[in-house]
């Protein structure tokens, strides 16, 4: 291995501590985390920040290895060339390998007011900037939530929970990874709640404005309060850094998670695209591929042939207030199956996964190399998408 190698991980989420964590198992390997908070944001609690039952934060000193020195600051630029990353603040660091981890955050939405209007809480300031506005507003007061997967349902249930007005605009179907079964159990526990849900194509949000969000068949909503939990976009760091990236500005990279411009870079978390095939948003993929990516590294540095991509899923948890949760299972391929488990156990499992993504981290940090997750079996259907892929386009050679 290479003396005094510097690795550089960009971002501070679960992609990027468990790849910071992993790295320090190896002395000779000298890590940084450029992140531009000091604090460990646990996204998966946003919407308990937006209701009021937790802080959506840990300190790092609880799940950040302290080998790991923390750079709180933002990465304007990475030179790949020169093998550097420029900051914010206007200082420069060098590396030998970069982690590309930079996540995850709500699209710039198209809809015509809803930039103005309406209130996104894919981030901590996002969400913390929301806190008002609803502490302003009457309990009776019109709140409508746009977009209808987890984070959507989360919110609408946790502000019910608080007695609200809550509408739940789907702009399609509601919870679209769960199972029928699973869906019908998630409308109940809403309608017991008191949350209007409106689905279908006809429940396009086409505009928002101070006071109501207008639909594509034509009805408006009065909403004192408009929460907009649709779409996803990423960072632009890669594309302003001329690497190439998918159409939403993923880092491509192979299966190795090794950028297809720079054998240096490695990318993992949200905002990494494998072979163009990038996977579902969720801590379930971010820190499995922040192992992987650290590994990546790591065997790069003992001359050894990174081991590919293998990931794997289970379920899908979704909180329905305090007391009531879902717990969707999936099989390996990410595809929801018939059984879940609801009510107060569903609440609780989702807890503990909650709990598990720091402890996790913490464990990692403690002992580095001991998290395991990533090299669960499984993978076939991204194998067959994977096999599809190179047969229509078999000229990109270093996607493999």
């Amino acid at each position: 291995m290479v003396e005094n190698t510097n690795v550089v991980v960009v971002g501070g989420g679960y992609a990027g501590v468990m790849a910071a964590n992993r790295l320090t198992q190896h002395n000779d390997v000298t890590v940084t985390l450029i992140n531009p908070r000091p604090t460990f944001v646990h996204r998966v609690r946003l919407h308990q920040l937006v209701g009021g039952t937790d802080a959506a934060v840990v300190d790092y000193q609880e799940v950040l290895a302290e080998g790991v020195r923390l750079v709180v600051d933002s990465v304007t630029r990475i030179d790949a060339a020169g093998r550097g990353v420029e900051l914010a603040s206007g200082a420069a660091l060098g590396y030998d390998y970069l982690v590309y981890a930079v996540g995850s955050g709500s699209a710039d939405p198209q809809v015509p007011g809803a930039a103005e209007f309406a209130y996104p809480i894919a981030g901590l300031e996002e969400a913390q900037r929301l806190l008002p506005v609803l502490d302003a507003a009457p309990a009776s007061a019109a709140v409508t939530v746009v977009g209808a997967g987890p984070t959507g349902i989360e919110t609408a249930a946790e502000l019910a929970e608080q007695s609200r007005s809550v509408t739940l605009v789907c702009g399609g179907v509601l919870g679209p990874y769960l199972h029928r079964r699973g869906r019908r159990s998630v409308a109940g526990r809403l309608a017991a709640l008191g949350v209007k849900v409106i689905e279908g194509a006809a429940a396009n949000v086409t505009a928002v404005t101070r006071d109501a969000v207008r639909l594509a068949d034509g009805r408006e909503l009065p909403s004192t309060v408009t929460i907009w939990t649709a779409g996803f976009g990423v960072p632009d760091l890669a594309s302003r850094s001329a690497l190439r990236t998918d159409v939403l500005g993923r880092l491509l990279t192979d299966e190795t998670l090794t950028s297809v411009d720079d054998d240096r870079i490695v990318a993992a978390g949200d905002s990494a695209a494998p072979s163009g095939l990038p996977l579902r948003m969720s801590c379930q993929t971010a820190m499995p591929l922040g192992a992987r990516a650290a590994d990546t590294v790591l065997s790069r540095l003992a001359g050894e042939r990174p081991e590919p991509l293998n990931q794997s899923f289970g379920a899908q948890c979704i909180s329905l207030g305090r007391g009531t949760g879902i717990f969707q299972f999936g099989n390996r391929s990410d595809v929801a199956v018939w059984f879940h488990i609801n009510g107060r156990l569903g609440a609780k499992m989702k807890e503990g996964v909650c709990k598990g993504i720091v402890k996790h981290l913490a464990d990692e940090a403690h002992k580095p190399g001991g998290y395991s997750l990533h090299r669960m079996k499984g993978g076939a259907g991204r194998r067959e998408a994977l096999e599809a892929v190179r047969a229509e386009a078999p000229a990109i050679e270093r996607i493999s």
